[in-house]
């Protein structure tokens, strides 16, 4: 029984249906569109607290700017994989229309997309909620106002008291903050060089 398996039915059908396009275009939807939902994530929760800080101290927010800048850098991620996986998924052959994407290819460019996309998902909500609150603490210190949590009655929250002491603390909160940075930054690059060595693996029905 074995030696009658037809081989050519099982590559054209099995391996290489249709419907394989699909799996290719939805990584590379996931790859953008999830890589730039990261990226205004972070663009929005740092953006906001730079510019509420801004308004007190407009000198600060060329050095602050720096999580909305690394957060811009997770949607170009998205975009060279989205690029990549696009240009890698082949038409249909002409005039027999014969599919030529295989579902091994298809599941490659998705989990490519995939890859890099949650990563960048991940990364850049880090980076917004690190620079979010690194930004107002850093502007904290610049004007010598101490955070300390509220004493009332009225739910949790925070008072803002001068003090004077610790004028040049803001320098060693901007360090811990881009360190952080750093390493949220790096988890989108992690996957970014997986999407890429996975959507090199290809099995074409050729």
């Amino acid at each position: 029984m074995g030696d009658n398996y037809d081989y050519d039915n099982m590559t054209e059908y099995g391996l290489c249906p249709s419907w394989a396009l699909s799996l290719g275009y939805m990584g590379v939807a996931a790859g953008a569109c999830l890589s730039n939902w990261g990226s205004a994530w972070g663009t929005w929760k740092s953006g906001v607290s730079l510019i509420n800080t801004g308004i007190r101290h407009p000198g600060s927010v060329m050095k602050n700017v720096i999580p909305v800048v690394m957060a811009g850098v997770i949607g170009i991620y998205g975009l060279i994989v989205a690029v990549i996986l696009g240009g890698n998924i082949p038409s249909p052959a002409v005039g027999t229309r014969e599919n030529v994407y295989s579902i091994y290819t298809g599941m490659a460019h998705l989990c490519a997309g995939l890859c890099c996309g949650l990563s960048g998902l991940a990364a850049g909500g880090c980076i917004g909620i690190i620079g979010d609150y690194g930004i107002r603490s850093v502007g904290y210190r610049t004007s010598n106002i101490s955070v300390v949590f509220s004493s009332g009655g009225g739910g949790g929250g925070f008072d803002a008291e001068e003090d004077g002491a610790g004028s040049g603390d803001e320098n060693k909160l901007f360090v811990g903050m881009l360190i952080m940075l750093i390493f949220s930054e790096a988890l989108a690059l992690y996957g970014l060089i997986v999407a890429l060595i996975v959507s090199q693996h290809n099995y074409p029905c050729e």
